[in-house]
């Protein structure tokens, strides 16, 4: 068995650059930066950042430079492949890159949704002001309405398996 299989989640580190091939299918590629966090003997987090170079074809790739920004949290599930080619001074040069065959975007970054302070006029302060107050905050102590689903009690003998 055989298996050539990456998810990666994690944040873009370069704006995508969208070329066409001799052919006129869309490639679309990029860096995106993955973060791992553990916790060594001592006691003390560390951490560990790793750049990952991303290819994107057809329409994923078309999408990928119509949405994605550098700082863009996104998903991405593909393969490993690795290119070999040789420079203008003979060197054999190496790069391993992940081929995305699914991308899933992340949310909206707020820079996006509501406007920056010098372009705000009366309305879209209004606007903003309702996002904030449509967000609910929830406290850790709080305790949540009981709900028709969770007073019901089930008997083992109604269910069917």
């Amino acid at each position: 068995m055989n298996l050539n299989k990456v998810i990666l989640v994690g944040r873009v580190a370069s704006d995508p650059q969208l070329r066409s091939t001799n052919s006129g299918q869309s490639v679309c590629s990029f860096r995106m930066a993955t973060n791992r966090i553990w916790t060594n003997a001592s006691g003390q987090k560390q951490e560990d950042s790793q750049f990952h170079n991303i290819v994107l074809w057809r329409k994923l790739a078309e999408i990928s430079s119509q949405f994605l920004t550098k700082g863009s949290l996104v998903l991405i599930e593909g393969r490993i492949q690795n290119r070999t080619w040789q420079d203008s001074s003979g060197n054999k040069k190496y790069m391993t890159e992940i081929i995305g065959e699914r991308m899933q975007l992340g949310p909206k970054s707020i820079g996006k949704i509501i406007p920056k302070e010098s372009s705000l006029n009366k309305t879209s302060k209004n606007q903003e002001k309702k996002i904030e107050e449509d967000i609910p905050v929830i406290e850790e102590d709080t305790t949540l309405p009981n709900t028709p689903e969770e007073q019901e009690e089930i008997d083992v003998k109604d269910i069917p398996f």
